[in-house]
């Protein structure tokens, strides 16, 4: 008899790298180990206070994190070569900016409604990451629903009247009270945590495991 898919919820940002990576590389470890998951996307925001313009993303790493200009390039060098690896293409240019995500993760609790959470985040990972796009501007946002077959017209009236807003910062608050206070952060079978993206042989080993207990 099959084995009932191993629930992941993932609490996660989509301006947050690690988040796709770890995605990525749990995707892979279930794909080599055989074993069935169900993911479940949570919102977490790395900047809410974040100004609407956004920031050029080498200032921001160097402010927030204390690094040089040289370190903030190494890191995203490095970010490309793993996201390679995992079929994943991270596209930064020195104007590369980063922004706010309170709208998108309204936009993404609404296409949870019909099942279409994860297209629809996995849809922003790319508009963000390897095209660039401004996923704080309302209409990118609706552009990247309707790529995946949501209605447009729906998607904007959902970022105009804000619906979900008081959900999502619900959500964001019952994660945080439980001590998340970093992304990737995966709970696996509502029992066993793990955060940041772990590495395709760790994740195989915690599914293996997940299955034989």
């Amino acid at each position: 008899m099959a084995q009932d898919p191993i629930r992941v919820d993932i609490v996660s940002d989509v301006v947050c790298p690690w988040c796709i990576v770890g995605y990525r590389q749990l995707k892979q470890a279930a794909e080599e180990t055989g074993v069935a998951i169900e993911t479940y996307w949570h919102p977490f925001e790395l900047n809410p206070d974040m100004e609407a313009e956004g920031e050029n993303l080498r200032d921001h790493i160097m402010r927030k994190y204390g690094s040089t200009a040289e370190q903030s390039k190494d890191a995203r060098d490095r970010l490309m070569k793993v996201g390679a690896d995992l079929d994943f293409d991270f596209h930064w240019t020195d104007d590369s900016r980063i922004y706010n995500t309170f709208a998108a993760h309204q936009l993404l609790h609404w296409a949870s409604e019909t099942g279409q959470a994860q297209a629809l985040k996995l849809a922003l990972f790319d508009a963000y990451f390897t095209q660039g796009k401004d996923v704080s501007d309302p209409e990118v946002l609706v552009d990247v629903a309707t790529s995946i077959g949501l209605p447009p017209e729906e998607a904007r009236e959902v970022l105009k009247d804000q619906r979900h807003a008081e959900m999502v910062r619900q959500k964001e608050q019952f994660w945080t009270s439980r001590g998340v206070t970093g992304v990737p952060t995966m709970v696996f079978g509502g029992k066993q945590a793990t955060s940041g993206a772990q590495g395709v042989d760790t994740f195989a080993r915690l599914l293996k495991q997940l299955t034989s207990q």
